[in-house]
């Protein structure tokens, strides 16, 4: 079982060189659009889930308040 796997192993890194050329990496500005949108959809979460924890804090405050 070992030797077999001694023998693949070239194989499987010339195989991993192949496919890691065929990779398309984008440009500058492409990745500044989109690590920029990651950002801010990213915030934009966070302050909805921020309001709706504050909404449900109230809420349970004001029920436990009763």
């Amino acid at each position: 079982m070992e030797d077999s796997a001694k023998k693949n192993t070239p194989g499987f890194f010339s195989g991993v060189k192949a496919e890691f050329g065929k990779i398309t990496w984008p440009d500058k500005k492409t990745t500044f659009k989109q690590s920029v949108a990651v950002v801010l959809i990213s915030v934009v979460l966070g302050v909805i889930i921020a309001v709706l924890d504050f909404g449900a804090q109230n809420g349970v405050n004001f029920l436990t308040g009763l």
